[in-house]
């Protein structure tokens, strides 16, 4: 009876909180500072259409880097775990429905060309590097469904990552030496604008995210696999 009165006292208490906290939360009428300068100067130094793009990766770029660095820990950290060698129960792999596997290859080979779509065309349209990578691994998540016996190699993954990894540094550091700073994207040619050859470096750095993102989630998913088919 105790343990059931705290319960309610402390969610009363974390209600009052955030209901505290909305009642003084009041949005801004206005931009500040930074964000005029985006607003203001983003479509003509960057030349990408989607003014997101351009913040992301090149005025912020230095934040992207510190989360693909964490998403590939995350995936490293996960993969280490999952080749451990505690025991699990073995299991017996039926094979899928034959609508699924009909379903899946209609749609596997959509899905990816819908995430190189979106992380090719992110400078210009809502999308980009982390949306089009975790797109191409949904399509990879929906062939292991309907072929779970299917063998994916990791290392492929592996290389496609690491390769992406080093050259979105290099060009990183490209633009150190030819342009005005780090992931500056006029070490190319902004080009005409709202076309997909714009925006100079841009896109090219966005295809990278985009392999980066799609190896790595990939890649955990293939680990996954072979543990499986290892216990």
């Amino acid at each position: 009876m105790v343990r059931k009165i705290f319960v309610i006292i402390l969610l009363i208490g974390l209600g009052w909180f955030f209901y505290g906290m909305a009642d003084s939360f009041h949005g801004s009428d206005s931009l500040n500072m930074t964000a005029s300068y985006y607003a203001e100067n983003g479509a003509e130094e960057v030349g990408a259409a989607n003014l997101v793009t351009a913040i992301v990766v090149t005025y912020r770029g230095l934040d992207t880097l510190g989360e693909v660095t964490i998403l590939f820990l995350t995936a490293a950290i996960a993969a280490f775990f999952l080749k451990s060698k505690e025991e699990f129960s073995k299991r017996d792999v039926k094979p899928s429905s034959e609508l699924l596997q009909t379903a899946a290859g209609m749609l596997v080979p959509l899905i990816f060309v819908l995430g190189v779509y979106v992380f090719v065309n992110g400078h210009l349209s809502p999308g980009g590097g982390f949306q089009g990578g975790a797109i191409i691994a949904s399509g990879l998540v929906l062939l292991l469904l309907s072929k779970p016996l299917q063998k994916v190699n990791s290392r492929f993954f592996a290389l496609v990552e690491s390769f992406s990894g080093l050259f979105y540094v290099g060009i990183g550091v490209a633009g150190i030496f030819l342009a005005g700073g780090f992931l500056d994207n006029s070490i190319l040619p902004l080009g005409e604008f709202g076309t997909l050859l714009s925006a100079g470096i841009l896109p090219v750095i966005y295809i990278l995210v985009g392999l980066k993102v799609g190896s790595e989630l990939s890649g955990l998913l293939t680990k996954f696999q072979e543990t499986q088919e290892e216990n």
